[in-house]
């Protein structure tokens, strides 16, 4: 069927590590270049001693590129404003790792596929990625009132970024758990733990739902097959237990409380493998894109296998 071109766009840690996960497993894509726009970075020099173009020149570089079809914006959510509007001009797809959302929110194991058509979709948070699957997989079980997630990320992997962009990460992590988990109404909080040895990054995700009328077997059946799908990209994505029901005073009263905690170690590609907040994000990326790829291929929607 052949290989799409996708090119990076941005050589900093992010996109160095998804560089390391597209050579490890390109599927349906070729990566051809990492472009930055510091020629000393260390991604720069990285990419060049693997054989790929690598140049500094910025977006400009890629859109005198016609054969790049998917661009990977791994710069910052100021940057992809701009670059969302030159990537459409030059009818390339952006799959957007910044908080700018121009296009989308896009969670692969729940709504990927309804989104094939768009020129630019955006990966949400590192939180959202990790909480959103399992707050869809108890809404498809037992509608949610109310959905809670808290974050703790290692602090060394927050970089300066993660740290101007809380605000964003906790607004735009709330309104995936209600636009894409299904939660009538959400809640983010991120913790950055200065703990040394750094910890991995670690998840509690809380759910009242709307009744009492729903078979706790089914939904822990339902969160476990979420884990699963998610792990096929993500392999350290894990339950630390089963979800957790709670007879616990709510501002609607008391309700069962559904609390279930989760850990997300990184695959060590590029980053340390106490960096699974970034390191979801990469093979999300990477998830995205491979479906893209397929889609452009010529596969039909109901037939994509990412």
């Amino acid at each position: 069927m052949g290989k799409v071109k996708v090119a990076i766009l941005g050589s900093g840690n992010i996109g160095t590590d998804l560089m390391y996960k597209l050579l490890k497993n390109p599927g349906h894509m070729e990566l051809v270049a990492l472009v930055g726009i510091d020629p000393k970075s260390e991604g720069l020099a990285r990419a060049k001693a693997l054989g790929l173009e690598a140049s500094h020149e910025g977006i400009e570089y890629i859109l005198g590129r016609p054969e790049i079809r998917i661009v990977f914006d791994a710069t910052s959510a100021k940057a992809h404003v701009r670059h969302a509007k030159l990537l459409r001009e030059f009818g390339k797809i952006a799959i957007d790792l910044t908080p700018a959302a121009r296009g989308p929110y896009v969670v692969p194991p729940v709504n990927l596929k309804e989104h094939l058509g768009e020129d630019n979709v955006n990966l949400i948070t590192c939180g959202g990625q990790a909480t959103i699957p399992l707050v869809y997989a108890i809404h498809r079980v037992a509608p949610v009132l109310y959905a809670e997630m808290v974050s703790t990320v290692a602090s060394p992997s927050a970089g300066p970024g993660t740290r101007q962009n809380i605000d964003e990460f906790t607004f735009t992590t709330a309104k995936g758990l209600e636009a894409i988990g299904g939660a009538q109404m959400g809640k983010a909080i991120i913790i950055l733990n200065p703990a040394d040895p750094p910890i991995i990054m670690t998840n509690t995700v809380r759910t009242i739902p709307q009744d009492e009328d729903f078979d706790r077997d089914t939904l822990v059946a339902s969160v476990r097959a979420m884990e699963a799908e998610v792990q096929t990209y993500v392999p350290g994505y894990r339950l630390k237990a089963d979800p957790v029901f709670e007879r616990l005073p709510t501002p609607w009263g008391e309700r069962t409380v559904i609390s279930v905690l989760l850990e997300v170690e990184g695959a060590g590609d590029f980053l340390p493998k106490y960096a699974g907040n970034l390191d979801i994000m990469t093979a999300s990326a990477r998830r995205v894109g491979e479906v893209f790829a397929q889609y452009l291929l010529g596969t039909r929607v109901e037939e994509v296998v990412a």
